[in-house]
């Protein structure tokens, strides 16, 4: 049986540009990419936190150490310059790789550098 996870998550990015003329995607830091294990050309899957938006597209590499986050194409329409958004890629995993799985959970700060790392989500209480 196999299950689909979620493999990485930047969480509370800024959007730095919003470029509708543009191939499309969504250019991100290299060094983001890096640290997350976000391939490029991956699917993403991006939650606009600002606006309710949700929206499909793909990574791509953008330059290292900018703090970019580009929203390209027609994805453009869902999202503006410093809107927090939420990147997550999902990844299918097997029971036995799934014995010792963690995503890799990367929180940003609001000028895009991050705040820290982690491999678990808090509980959520009541």
């Amino acid at each position: 049986m196999q299950s689909v996870m979620l493999k990485a998550k930047l969480h509370k990015a800024c959007v730095t540009h919003a470029v509708l003329n543009y191939e499309g995607s969504c250019a991100i830091d290299g060094k983001l990419l890096d640290m997350s294990g976000i391939r490029e050309f991956e699917q993403i899957q991006i939650y606009n936190v600002t606006n309710g938006e949700r929206f499909t597209t793909y990574a791509i590499r953008g330059e290292d150490n900018s703090g970019i986050i580009s929203i390209n194409g027609a994805a453009a329409h869902k999202a503006n310059v410093e809107d927090i958004i939420i990147i997550c890629a999902y990844a299918t995993y097997s029971e036995v790789e799934l014995i010792n799985f963690k995503p890799r959970l990367i929180y940003m700060n609001p000028d895009n550098t991050v705040s820290h790392a982690s491999n678990a989500i808090p509980v959520q209480v009541a």
